[in-house]
């Protein structure tokens, strides 16, 4: 993938960000709503919202409700992805958790579609939808960090930017993700890779409690201690069992200044960085992070990338980064002691709001030969081969202990393909699905955060996947929180 290439696309695309300040209660519904409008029921019916529900909804919530012709309707509504182009029949605008509660139980009371719009990241699109109404916490974003007690609070339209901003203030990290301007709460809800994993587990295993509107309505506290079924649900079993307003995170002493940067080999390099690689990492301490991707950079060409970072004293990650810069001849190597958000950020151009992107991801359990030649030859410019490195501390919990499936991979693959043009939109999304077919004898399950299309969930959560159906049915019986990677409650 020519990432400058991409970026432009995106800019070219001319798609406004999701990200907007909030509107107050000036306009809290437009004025076409002088009759009952046309919406989409749960199992995806044709109803009708009747003009005096829709205004009794706008009088409780604090934050406006819009429905299209309102000033900030088009915007509002607009995701990451510029592929997903939704209209909603109602968009909330929630300012708190009873906001959210409100529009909960109005979907709920209504047969309503819903969809849940944290940073408006979802790959599939399944933050917006059409005909239904769309949750929007992008007014809830704030964060905090406490020094004292090494924790985080995040609402749950905060963008990883303000977690890693917030805790970094404090001497402090978490594990984040690797674009910043990704949302907290979908992220967090999937399990949540990052650059620190190895080192801190995943996302939710520095989770300690979180805010959550459950489909009653109710605004719950959640913790090991309270209410532990469902806290060990939203631990990986993704937005099936409500709305997430606030979580709390585990923070963890951390020196911004990094070792950290990217090493890049030509392409035809391929054969003897991946075979390198695939013996090497199985050794590595879990200070380092350090995992291949294929792509086509500008002004170097077709290229294999090590991204690195080594959360530790930089004199010991550069003796154990040693034996992979002795590989081949690479042209770049960026690896230096920087601050840490120099790579947190380094994709946000390349993934920008308005790129019409498509992904695909599979896990690996281990390397082989067999892998490293379908890589080489399964290679196409035009997709991004990237991934997220495992291992280390994600190992080491239990497979059953949170509701992640996938404790026992190396890594993630995962296929991205970005373009400008809805013309070219065929053509990406084949070329992204060649290049997984191709690997995918090598890859078992997948990470809902990035696509979910047509997969079953029973099979991808596998033993955790009995449990998070009966606990489905205790918080969601009637499958209200269904566009995600979609956990049916339990008969």
């Amino acid at each position: 993938m020519d990432r400058r290439q991409f970026c432009r696309s995106a800019v070219a695309a001319g798609v406004t960000a999701a990200f907007l300040p909030g509107c107050g209660k000036e306009t809290p519904v437009a004025t076409q709503a002088d009759t009952g409008i046309a919406a989409v029921s749960l199992d995806g019916m044709d109803i009708e919202l009747g003009k005096a529900a829709i205004k009794e909804f706008g009088d409780v919530m604090t934050g406006p409700v819009m429905l299209s012709g309102h000033p900030q309707y088009d915007s509002a509504r607009m995701i990451w992805n510029g592929m997903h182009d939704k209209r909603p029949a109602l968009i909330a605008r929630c300012v708190s958790a009873e906001d959210v509660g409100n529009a909960v139980s109005f979907a709920r009371d209504n047969n309503l579609l819903v969809a849940v719009r944290g940073g408006g990241h979802s790959w599939p699109g399944k933050s917006v939808c059409d005909g239904g109404l769309m949750i929007d916490l992008s007014q809830m974003n704030t964060v905090t960090a406490d020094r004292d007690t090494r924790r985080a609070r995040a609402q749950g339209g905060a963008l990883l930017n303000n977690l890693d901003t917030a805790a970094l203030e404090k001497g402090l990290i978490t594990t984040a993700g690797v674009v910043s301007h990704t949302g907290c709460g979908g992220y967090t809800l999937g399990g949540g890779f990052g650059r620190l994993n190895r080192k801190y587990g995943l996302t939710i295993d520095n989770v300690t409690g979180a805010q959550i509107i459950t489909a009653d309505g109710r605004i719950r506290r959640i913790s090991a201690e309270a209410e532990p079924d469902l806290f060990w649900a939203i631990r990986g079993g993704g937005g099936n069992f409500g709305v997430v307003t606030e979580f709390e995170y585990r923070l963890h002493p951390f020196d911004r200044n990094v070792l950290s940067g990217n090493i890049l080999w030509p392409v035809d390099q391929a054969r003897d960085v991946l075979e390198f690689y695939a013996e090497w990492s199985a050794g590595l301490s879990d200070e380092l992070y350090v995992g291949p991707s294929l792509a086509r950079i500008p002004e170097v060409g077709d290229s294999v990338i090590m991204e690195v970072v080594y959360n530790g004293d930089p004199a010991a990650g550069e003796k154990e980064l040693a034996p992979l810069r002795a590989i081949g001849k690479p042209t770049v190597d960026g690896v230096t002691v920087q601050d840490y958000m120099i790579m947190q950020t380094q994709e946000d151009a390349t993934l920008a709001h308005g790129v019409r992107s498509y992904a695909k991801n599979g896990m690996v359990r281990e390397w082989s030969q067999g892998l490293v030649d379908a890589m080489i030859d399964a290679y196409d410019p035009r997709v991004f081969l990237t991934n997220h490195v495992a291992g280390g501390a994600v190992k080491r919990v239990g497979e059953t202990d949170t509701a992640f499936p996938h404790r026992n991979a190396e890594l993630m693959l995962v296929f991205v393909t970005g373009w400008g043009d809805a013309a070219m939109d065929r053509e990406m999304i084949q070329a992204t699905r060649q290049q997984y077919a191709a690997l995918e004898p090598y890859m078992g399950g997948y990470y809902d955060n990035i696509e979910f299309d047509g997969a079953e969930a029973a099979g991808n959560y596998g033993p955790a996947h009995r449990r998070l159906s009966k606990i489905k049915a205790q918080y969601d019986p009637g499958n209200l929180f269904r566009l995600n990677s979609n956990i049916e409650p339990a008969a």
